[in-house]
């Protein structure tokens, strides 16, 4: 016979979005949010000649800047109010995860429940208004150090760039807090989804510009289109791959009843540390092509040779690129799946793995299985990752076509997606449950 969820998952149909209200409301309030958000990436910061600020984000496209750039949905080239986007907030929020796994204030904070949750959450804000203001005083004192962008350099434009800035990023941490309760998705995510996604149009459009004018093949426009959707398609793959180990729970005692021995699946991701080693090894790897942008080549000799070897497609480049992604695929693992608590809560409800003690041992099996997909995962990473370079480094494709972006969309909009598909399953499922009962009646 087979199962509610089987049914549920049978009798699913897009009719339910139009016969429920409260979906559509979330639906139209996450547009109207995102909208929101891209009106904002074009409203400038005061103090800022444009067009020399355009000629600047031009000539360091290849750098951090463009990175961020890409992930902001252009703002920082614009220097608009939300330049910084949510990044502040994300890397307050890893900052966090890690100290909670440190520090025993913060991890008895995080075994009180809510209440615990809630005060970490509001030190990872205050730690993101520090983040935000310390990334927006150097963006100001970078700007006033090119000639011709800040129309009136001083004490007065620094303040108002940290201000507007801050405010900025704040306005947006709030906006994505919204969407995740009262919208569809996970509200920062997609506001990282929207700005790439905004990227696109022109990325295509430049890509095939360089096919007219004859600096790219046709044929090779048409291979990347080409490898782009085989990459997609098995990102989708990996991304929902997992690792299923069997969990036994024998018969219990409730009460006064005996209940049955039941058995269910512990899954395991096999990239379980998502999209952050990429995001985290890019942003150190562009750093020193930064810095060389900022000085104009006047920096000191070692820096200008270090920025030469860490070049799009230099072989020293992609090695440190992919050494910095497996270093922060085990790092993020380590954070976010504790083998050792995740043994403690299966030996405390009773459950265990088959031919393995509970406790010690079951930890142990669960950080061998743990790590060896890891080892998986970050494979991955560095494929997924490499490819793009390869061709951002030989090709000349514009630089936003990278593994971290395409990493992004397809996780962001799988997770989507499921959440919407998730809500639609409870509106029917009261339905079902009606339509079950009555088949079995009728048996």
């Amino acid at each position: 016979m087979a199962s509610m969820a089987e049914q549920l998952a049978a009798n699913m149909s897009f009719s339910a979005l139009a016969n429920s209200q409260e979906l559509k409301n979330r639906i139209w309030f996450t547009l109207g949010a995102l909208i929101v958000y891209r009106l904002g990436s074009y409203i400038p910061i005061p103090g800022i000649d444009s067009l020399a600020l355009e000629q600047f984000a031009t000539q360091n496209s290849a750098g951090i800047l463009g990175w961020m750039n890409s992930l902001a949905g252009g703002a920082l080239g614009r220097m608009a109010i939300f330049a910084l986007n949510v990044m502040p907030y994300i890397s307050a929020s890893i900052i966090m995860q890690l100290m909670t796994s440190v520090s025993p204030t913060l991890e008895a904070l995080k075994k009180e429940g809510e209440s615990g949750r809630k005060k970490i959450n509001q030190y990872t804000r205050y730690f993101t208004v520090l983040l935000a203001a310390l990334q927006a005083y150097g963006i100001a004192v970078g700007l006033e150090g090119q000639s011709g962008i800040v129309t009136d350099p001083g004490i007065f434009f620094r303040a108002s760039t940290v201000i507007t800035l801050t405010g900025g990023t704040l306005f947006l941490m709030w906006l994505g807090e919204q969407i995740t309760s009262r919208g569809i998705g996970n509200g920062v995510s997609l506001i990282i989804f929207s700005g790439i996604v905004a990227n696109l149009p022109s990325g295509v459009a430049a890509l095939l510009e360089l096919g007219r004018t004859g600096q790219m093949s046709f044929f090779l426009i048409l291979a990347i289109i080409v490898m782009a959707f085989a990459v997609i398609a098995f990102i989708v793959l990996v991304e929902r791959a997992q690792r299923r180990l069997l969990i036994q729970y024998p018969k219990r005692q409730v009460g006064m009843k005996m209940t049955q021995a039941e058995s269910s699946h512990l899954p395991i991701k096999i990239n379980t540390a998502g999209v952050i080693p990429p995001i985290f090894a890019s942003s150190l790897l562009l750093l020193p092509i930064t810095v060389a942008n900022f000085s104009a080549g006047k920096g000191p000799e070692w820096l200008n040779q270090v920025t030469a070897l860490l070049g799009h497609g230099r072989p020293l480049y992609l090695l440190l690129f992919a050494a910095l992604i497996v270093f922060f695929s085990f790092f993020q693992t380590s954070i976010m799946f504790n083998p050792k608590e995740t043994a403690d809560n299966l030996k405390k409800s009773g459950g265990f793995i088959l031919g393995i003690r509970p406790g010690e041992k079951t930890a142990e099996y669960l950080d061998w299985i743990l790590t060896r997909l890891t080892v998986i995962g970050a494979a991955y990473l560095v494929f997924i990752c490499l490819i793009p370079e390869f061709l951002v480094g030989y090709s000349g494709i514009p630089f936003y076509f990278g593994g971290t972006s395409l990493l992004i969309v397809v996780s962001v909009t799988l997770d989507t997606v499921a959440q919407l598909q998730g809500h639609m399953l409870a509106q029917q499922y009261g339905k079902l449950l009606e339509k079950a009962s009555l088949r079995s009646k009728k048996k």
